[in-house]
């Protein structure tokens, strides 16, 4: 008979610790490399292919490559066939720190029963539209809030909330300079 693996908020306790314990041993393998090949399609319509991920010292081929569209809300000339990029920003963040909250609440002994969030960002067209110079073209600021129900005591939680912030990748790079390369070919 097989063992029955541990869950907690539906990660493998016994792998994540397995992983944590490969990294410290071999720091190499924590290098990863995310990819994606997009393309315009037309109007504010794109659309982005995801097949392969860089990882633990391996090339990671998708048995099925994962897709994401985008495209501008009306108001904004587009088709509103999908999210526009702000959005985009928003799910990315979302979504990271929806696993940055499981996996550290999972490796903290915390059961999360419920946890949603709601995300606002807001940006100024006239930095787009490079009509006043004193207005940058992005995203100003990107507000969330938390809603989680566990059963961490208050100092477990004020921990957790700390530890996220501190690891969650996306919003390290939204709070941080990212050096991007754009080459045209």
């Amino acid at each position: 008979m097989g063992n029955i693996a541990t869950l907690r908020n539906g990660v493998n306790v016994e792998e994540l610790n397995a992983l944590v314990s490969r990294v410290k041993a071999n720091p190499a393998l924590a290098k990863f490399q995310f990819r994606s090949k997009a393309k315009w399609i037309n109007r504010a319509h794109s659309h982005s292919a995801f097949d392969s991920v860089y990882g633990l010292g391996m090339d990671h081929q998708r048995g099925t490559p994962l897709f994401l569209e985008g495209d501008e809300p009306s108001a904004l000339l587009g088709t509103d066939l999908a999210p526009n990029a702000g959005e985009v920003a928003l799910h990315a963040l979302s979504s990271c720190l929806g696993v940055t909250y499981a996996y550290t609440a999972t490796a903290m002994g915390i059961d999360i029963s419920s946890l949603s969030f709601e995300l606002e960002t807001d940006t100024d067209l006239r930095g787009f539209m490079d009509l006043d110079k004193n207005v940058r073209p992005g995203l100003s600021q990107i507000r969330v809030k938390v809603n989680l129900d566990c059963n961490g005591t208050p100092q477990q939680i004020k921990d957790l909330h700390a530890q996220v912030m501190k690891t969650s990748p996306l919003y390290d790079t939204l709070r941080n300079p990212v050096d991007v390369q754009i080459s045209t070919g």
